[in-house]
C-alpha cells in the first residue's frame, strides 16, 4: 500500500470539484487510495500514486490529468449505473447497514471519511488537553522534587499524546535527576524524532552523556545547539567547559587511585591525617595543629585530589569542634587560630584546582561566613580571606562560582571600605573587585544596592581622599568607572548630585598636591566623570560651569594624561550648558585647544577639535578666537586632511561656523580648503554629518567669498555646491 497524504475536503461541492488539486501531491492522491480500497488494487492505480508523488512536474502533470479523467469516467458511469455492488472496507462506528447505505457512492465514502476525520480531530483535542493538564501535574511534582510521580505523570500524558515533544524532554529531564541517564537519552531521542531542532532535548542528552562520562557523545550534542542557533554561544561555551571540567575531574581522580594502590607515601599520609582529624571530641588545639600538617601534605593536584576524594570538604560538617570554632561570632585565640589554618588550607586544596573551589562554596557555613571573615577585626583572618577569594576572582570559572553561589551586593560595600587600610589588603580587595566588575551578573547585583549601600559608602571616600590608601582609592574610582558602562549604574550615578559634589571635592583637594599618588585619583576622578557625562540630565547642567571651571584650571597641568581627560570632560560638558560655554571662553579655552591641536596626539585632537565645534556653534567670542588663533585655519586644513571622519566632520563645522567672522574667507583664498572640502562633501565617509558638514562649510566659503566660485569651476564642484542648498537652508 503506498502512504497517502492528509486530505483537505471541501464541503459543498461535486466529487470532481472536492478533488481538485491541492497541492503536488493533495486529495487526488487521496482519492486514488480510495479507489484502491473500493474497487481492489489495481497496479495502473498504484502507477498513479506514484507519479502524484513525483519530483518531476511533468510526470506530475501528466499524473494528474489521468487521475481527473478516471474520476470522470468514474462519475459518469455512476450516474448511468442504477445499481452497483462491490466489497469495501469503511470506516464507521455504526452497523453494517449504515455501511452498505453511505458507502454506495463515492460521494458517500468521502462523506465518511470527512466525518472520520472530524471526529480524529476532536479525539486529538480531548487527548491534547488530557495530557497538558497531566504535563501540568508532572511539573507540579518536578518542582516539589517528587521525580518519580513527575514521571508516571509525563507517562501517562504520553500515552494520550505519543507525539508531543515537551512531554519527552521534562520526562528526561526527571531521568536525569534520577541519574537514569539510558532513559533520558532514549526520550530525547523521540523529542527529536517529533522536533529535529529542539534545543532542549540536544541539551538535556549531552547532560545525560556526560553522567555516563561520554564526553565525545556529549560535545557532539552541544554543538547540535551551536549549529541549529548561533546565538547560543554562551550556552555552548558554558557546557563544553562542563565537560572539560568534568572530564578533568576524573582524570585527576584516576592519577591520585593509582597513586594510593602503588603506595606513596605523600599519597597515604594525606588519607592518614583526615582519619585522624575524624576522631570527635578531641581539644581544638588537635584540630588546628592536624589542619597545619594537613596543609602541609597538599602540594600538588593529585593531593588537591585526594583530600576530596577522601571527604576533606565534610571537615565542617562532621566535626562539631571545628565548626563551632569556625562559625562563632567573637572568636577568642584558639578559635582564630583554627580559622587562620582552615583558610590556608583551603587555599592550598583549590588553587587552580575548579571542583574544590565548586564543593568549597556550595558548603553552606563557607558561604555564610565568607563576608563575616571579610569584615572581621582580625587582620590575620581577613588577609587570608582576601587570598582565598583571590583565588576564585582572578578566573572565570571562579567567579562565576563566586556570583552564582554569593551574594556579592554585600561584597562590593565590604570591598570598597578596605580603602581605608594602608597596607596590603586594599591592593588585594581592588583586584578582586576589578575582577568581580567583569561579570555582567555582579554588574546586576551591583544595580539593586548601589543608591542605598554602595554610593554613600563610595561619596564617603571621595570626599575623605587624603585620609584613605590614595592608590587603593584610584582604583576604586576606575573601578566605579568600569561599572558605568551598565547603562543602569550609570544613570543612578549621574543623577545623584552626593556624587558630583564629591567628584567635584576630591579635585579641589588634590589640585595643589602634584605628587603622583594624588595625580591619579585626579585621572581617575576624571575618567569617571566622562562616563558619567553620557547621560543627559538636568542635574548635570546645575553643575555644568562647575566642573567645567575644573577642567579649564587642569589644563595647565604638567601631566598629560590629565590634560587629555580634562579636555575630554569638556568636550562632553560644555553641551550641557551655554554658561559653561561663555564661562570657557572668557578663560580662554579656544586658545588652549588649538595649542593642543597644534601638539596634541589623535585623542587629545579628538577632544579639542569637538571642543571647539561645541564653542563657535553657540559662541560669536569662539568664532572670533578661533581665526585669531589659527590665522588662515592652517589648524583647521590639517584637520580636514585627517584619516578620523570624527575629527574631519568638526574640523568642518568649525570651519563652517567661522566664516561668518569678517575677513575669514579672504584668507583662505590662497589655500587648498575648496578641495579638502569637495573631498568630503562628495565622498563616501560612513559618518553623513561629514558629507553634511563639508557640504555647509562650502556654500559658506562661497557665499562669504565668491572668488572661491572660480577655484570651485576649475574642480567641476558646482554640483556638489547646489547640493549644499538644501543643507544650507536648515542652518
Amino acid at each position: 500500500m503506498f502512504p497517502c497524504p492528509q486530505a483537505f475536503p471541501v464541503t459543498g461541492a461535486s466529487p470532481m470539484q472536492r478533488h481538485s488539486r491541492t497541492g503536488p501531491s493533495g486529495s487526488v492522491v487521496c482519492v486514488c487510495v480510495c479507489f484502491c480500497l473500493l474497487y481492489g488494487f489495481n497496479p495502473s492505480l498504484a502507477n498513479l500514486v506514484q507519479g502524484l508523488n513525483s519530483t518531476d512536474p511533468a510526470v506530475r502533470e501528466k499524473a494528474f490529468a489521468e487521475t481527473e479523467k478516471r474520476l470522470h469516467e468514474q462519475e459518469t458511469e455512476q450516474e448511468k449505473a442504477s445499481e452497483t455492488t462491490a466489497n469495501r472496507t469503511v470506516i464507521s462506528t455504526g452497523g453494517p447497514d449504515t455501511v452498505n447505505a453511505e458507502a454506495g457512492s463515492a460521494d458517500g465514502f468521502l462523506a465518511l471519511l470527512e466525518k472520520d476525520a472530524k471526529e480524529r480531530a476532536q479525539r486529538r483535542k480531548r487527548n491534547e488537553r488530557s495530557a497538558n493538564a497531566l504535563k501540568e501535574k508532572g511539573n507540579d511534582a518536578f518542582r516539589k522534587g517528587d521525580y518519580v510521580t513527575a514521571i508516571q505523570r509525563y507517562t501517562e500524558g504520553l500515552e494520550r499524546l505519543k507525539d508531543k515533544q515537551e512531554l519527552y524532554t521534562n520526562r528526561a529531564q526527571a531521568y536525569l535527576k534520577m541519574h537514569e541517564y539510558e532513559k533520558a537519552i532514549g526520550d530525547c531521542e523521540w523529542a527529536l524524532k517529533c522536533n529535529e531542532k529542539c534545543i532542549k532535548a540536544y541539551f538535556l542528552m549531552g547532560k545525560a552523556q556526560l553522567g555516563l562520562k561520554h564526553y565525545t557523545e556529549s560535545r557532539q550534542c552541544y554543538e547540535k545547539i551551536l549549529q541549529i542557533d548561533p546565538l547560543k554561544e554562551r550556552l555552548f561555551k558554558d557546557c563544553m567547559n562542563e565537560v572539560n571540567l568534568e572530564e578533568k575531574r576524573m582524570k585527576d581522580e584516576e592519577r591520585a587511585m593509582k597513586e594510593v594502590q602503588s603506595g606513596k607515601l605523600a599519597a597515604l599520609s594525606i588519607k592518614e591525617l583526615l582519619q585522624k582529624l575524624e576522631r570527635p571530641d578531641q581539644n581544638i588545639l588537635y584540630y588546628t595543629g592536624g589542619i597545619r600538617l594537613l596543609t602541609g601534605a597538599v602540594k600538588d593536584r593529585t593531593g588537591q585530589t585526594l583530600f576530596r576524594t577522601n571527604n576533606g570538604f565534610s571537615i565542617l560538617k562532621d566535626n562539631e569542634t571545628v565548626r563551632r570554632g569556625f562559625c562563632a561570632e567573637r572568636k577568642n585565640t584558639a578559635e582564630v587560630d583554627l580559622s587562620v589554618c582552615l583558610l590556608f588550607l583551603w587555599q592550598a586544596v583549590c588553587a587552580g584546582n575548579e571542583e574544590n573551589q565548586r564543593l568549597l562554596l556550595c558548603h553552606p557555613d563557607v558561604r555564610t561566613q565568607l563576608p563575616k571573615l571579610l569584615s572581621s577585626a582580625v587582620l590575620e583572618i581577613q588577609q587570608e580571606t582576601l587570598a582565598l577569594i583571590s583565588l576564585y576572582s582572578e578566573n572565570e570559572n571562579g567567579r562565576r562560582l563566586l556570583v552564582g553561589h554569593q551574594d556579592l551586593t554585600k561584597w562590593l560595600q565590604i570591598l570598597m571600605t578596605f580603602v581605608n587600610n594602608s597596607d596590603g589588603r586594599a591592593s588585594s580587595a581592588m583586584s578582586i573587585l576589578s575582577d568581580l566588575a567583569e561579570e555582567e551578573r555582579f554588574k546586576a547585583q551591583c544595580r539593586v544596592v548601589l543608591s542605598t549601600s554602595v554610593l554613600p559608602v563610595f561619596i564617603q571616600l571621595l570626599t575623605s581622599a587624603k585620609l584613605v590608601n590614595q592608590a587603593a582609592l584610584a582604583r576604586c574610582i576606575g573601578i566605579m568607572g568600569n561599572l558605568c558602562a551598565d547603562g543602569v549604574i550609570r544613570t543612578q550615578m549621574a543623577e545623584c548630585k552626593e556624587c558630583w559634589r564629591a567628584c567635584l571635592k576630591l579635585v579641589d583637594e588634590c589640585l595643589d598636591d602634584s605628587t603622583p599618588k594624588y595625580q591619579a585619583c585626579v585621572f581617575a576622578v576624571l575618567g569617571l566623570m566622562m562616563n558619567l557625562l553620557l547621560e543627559s540630565n538636568g542635574i548635570i547642567q546645575d553643575f555644568a560651569v562647575d566642573i567645567s571651571g575644573r577642567c579649564m584650571f587642569l589644563l595647565r597641568n604638567k601631566d598629560g594624561s590629565i590634560v587629555t581627560r580634562a579636555t575630554g570632560v569638556l568636550s562632553r560638558i560644555l553641551s550641557a550648558s551655554s554658561a559653561a560655554v561663555e564661562e570657557a571662553t572668557k578663560g580662554g579655552v579656544v586658545k588652549k585647544m588649538i595649542k593642543f591641536l597644534k601638539a596634541g596626539g589623535p585623542i587629545t585632537s579628538s577632544y579639542s577639535i569637538k571642543t571647539l565645534s561645541i564653542c563657535t556653534r553657540s559662541s560669536r567670542q569662539a568664532q572670533e578666537d578661533l581665526v585669531k588663533s589659527d590665522p588662515g585655519f592652517s589648524v583647521l586644513l590639517k584637520l580636514l586632511d585627517s584619516e578620523n571622519e570624527m575629527i574631519v566632520g568638526n574640523a568642518a563645522f568649525c570651519l563652517g561656523q567661522c566664516l561668518v567672522v569678517p575677513g575669514a574667507a579672504a584668507s583662505l583664498l590662497n589655500s587648498n580648503v575648496v578641495m579638502l572640502l569637495l573631498k568630503h562633501a562628495g565622498g563616501d565617509a560612513t559618518r553623513t554629518s561629514v558629507q553634511e558638514n563639508a557640504a555647509i562649510a562650502l556654500g559658506k566659503l562661497c557665499v562669504a567669498e565668491p572668488r572661491h566660485m572660480f577655484q570651485l569651476r576649475k574642480l567641476n564642484g558646482l554640483a556638489i555646491l547646489n547640493s549644499s542648498v538644501k543643507y544650507l537652508q536648515t542652518v
